[in-house]
């Protein structure tokens, strides 16, 4: 309102977001940076926007185990964020960007009057106790500590996923990756190309386990743009828990490492979720308390609904738009853990039929036509316009595979599908037992019309070959190397490039790497005739590849 009256007065909220913080409520609302950041009693800080007239919540974030109580945010000349809140009988502050306590003093807890007061090198904490006035006072030591090289994770990488690359004014381009980690991490990291550089932009801490896959799904709707990348970055692992974030990149000068990344939290999705609502849940036996998530692939297809993904032999559509995910098929065909699973699709006579490969840990690897599966949730989505709750009663399984080979003696550990030049399919797996299988497949085109409610569809094994002791431990990651190369890493410390023959692999180079117990392989075009290739484990590694071509092989 004014001063004057001219303007109508306001007379209810205009937005309003109940229970956000629960019962214990909120303890501070602050404005920084164009965003909106509360604290609540419930250990976390929520930042949010202003969409028009109405607030929408962007993500929420615990910042450290055992500080269940925040009372306030500050933000620093440099962007730096400082939690303050109580742990137990203590005054905590957290710098949000070190991930460490910068002070603690012993108060006797939240429930009193206080303030906290920062000023050049002095600082000072008052509280009241007892009637008393109580001021803690310190002044700043110079730092004699010097960080020589910033960590990463907080314990060993288990995957990571190539987000995409923004060009840049400068020399060389800004890659954007995803790491997760056991420490139930994800953090997005800008990497310089040319000036060999690892910045971290953000950090994920939703998983209350370890992460052990990462996706990413590119935003259909806008075209790329060379200096902006809009996806959506999934994550799954332990306790059967699925995280989904829009992630919304750009070039920033100002922020850190050039790169702006925003964080919108769309949904989430535990199998315990049912198990954590149940009454007298004492009395029942849980099953399969310890069921994580091991693989996580792009979305199977792009629907103009939605996109869809699946884990593990399950299905899973997420509507960005309520921020719901929802399981919509499964099956338990393998009996055993899966551990890889990768979606591809075949086109022909204008039509497109999607399929799944899934590995488990006796050495096969399954071929699931899931084009009818979806052509029939898609029609129930049509049929129940927006109501969501339609679709999570409408649990259908998958249909048995059509093709199932055995490539390896015991588990895979990495599965990868690739489009040959006549239409075939080359399918190349690494295995527990140091060994690399590749599988040509031929997909039929019997049953090719949307109107079919059955996997018509067949598929055949044109030629089958491997490479026998590849590598003298497991075989980690696969990557395909155009125009007919094939680069391989695994727990060896080795990373191998091969040379794809009619039916043989023939060895080309290889090279140590200083990673110990490689978990994965990522590998990406960098700039014309050179290929980047990342992987994870007891650390990252980054090497840049010249086309084998070029060196006469």
């Amino acid at each position: 309102t004014t001063r004057l009256g001219k303007e109508p007065r306001a007379t209810e909220p205009v937005s309003l977001l109940f229970g956000l913080h629960g019962k214990p409520g909120v303890t501070s609302v602050t404005c920084h940076g164009g965003f909106i950041y509360s604290t609540g009693r419930d250990g976390c800080y929520r930042q949010l926007q202003l969409q028009g007239r109405q607030l929408q919540v962007l993500r929420k974030q615990k910042p450290c185990k055992g500080l269940e109580w925040l009372e306030e945010l500050r933000f620093g000349p440099t962007g730096d964020m400082w939690v303050l809140g109580f742990h137990a009988a203590r005054f905590v502050l957290w710098s949000a960007s070190k991930g460490e306590t910068l002070l603690s003093v012993p108060c006797g807890g939240g429930h009193r009057s206080w303030s906290y007061a920062c000023c050049l090198s002095r600082e000072a904490f008052a509280y009241l106790k007892s009637g008393d006035v109580v001021v803690y006072q310190r002044r700043g030591a110079p730092d004699e500590q010097r960080v020589v090289k910033e960590s990463l994770h907080g314990r060993e990488l288990t995957c990571l996923c190539h987000i995409g690359t923004l060009r840049t004014g400068r020399p060389g381009r800004v890659s954007v990756l995803a790491t997760g980690s056991e420490d139930s991490m994800v953090n997005v990291l800008a990497l310089g190309v040319k000036l060999h550089s690892v910045t971290q932009l953000t950090s994920l801490g939703d998983h209350i386990s370890s992460v052990r896959a990462l996706a990413v799904a590119a935003d259909s709707t806008a075209p790329p743009e060379a200096g902006r990348i809009s996806c959506v970055l999934f994550s799954a692992g332990g306790r059967a828990q699925i995280e989904c974030y829009r992630l919304l990149l750009s070039l920033g000068h100002d922020s850190s490492g050039g790169v702006a990344c925003q964080v919108i939290h769309l949904a989430s999705h535990r199998l315990d979720e049912r198990w954590d609502s149940m009454k007298n849940k004492h009395k029942l036996i849980k099953m399969d308390p310890e069921t994580r998530y091991q693989q996580w692939p792009f979305p199977v297809a792009d629907y103009p609904l939605a996109p869809w993904l699946s884990g593990a032999c399950e299905l899973f559509l997420l509507r960005e738009h309520v921020q719901k995910l929802r399981l919509v098929a499964e099956s338990f065909h393998h009996q055993r853990c899966v551990l890889k699973v990768v979606a591809f699709a075949h086109k022909t006579a204008g039509r497109r039929r999607h399929f799944l490969g899934s590995a488990a840990t006796d050495g096969s690897i399954s071929f699931w036509d899931i084009t009818p599966t979806l052509l029939h949730i898609a029609e129930a989505l049509k049929a129940g316009g927006t109501d969501v709750e339609l679709l999570g009663r409408q649990l259908h399984g998958l249909p048995s595979p059509v093709l199932t080979v055995q490539a390896h003696s015991c588990g895979v550990n990495s599965l990868l599908v690739q489009e040959t030049i006549d239409g075939h399919f080359l399918v190349a797996s690494g295995g527990d037992d140091g060994s690399i299988a590749l599988v040509v497949i031929d997909v039929t085109a019997e049953g090719i019309s949307e109107q079919e409610a059955t996997a018509g569809t067949g598929i055949r094994v044109l030629k089958k070959f491997s490479r026998h002791c590849a590598h003298a431990a497991h075989v980690t990651g696969v990557q395909f190397l155009p125009p007919d190369f094939l680069l391989s890493v695994s727990v060896d410390q080795r990373m191998t490039v091969w040379h794809l023959a009619e039916d043989r692999l023939t060895f080309v180079c290889s090279r140590f790497c200083h990673v110990a117990d490689v978990a994965a392989l990522e590998c990406w075009e960098a700039e014309e005739n050179s290929y980047c290739s990342v992987i994870c484990g007891q650390g990252l590694e980054r090497t840049v590849a010249l086309s084998c071509w070029n060196a006469g092989v």
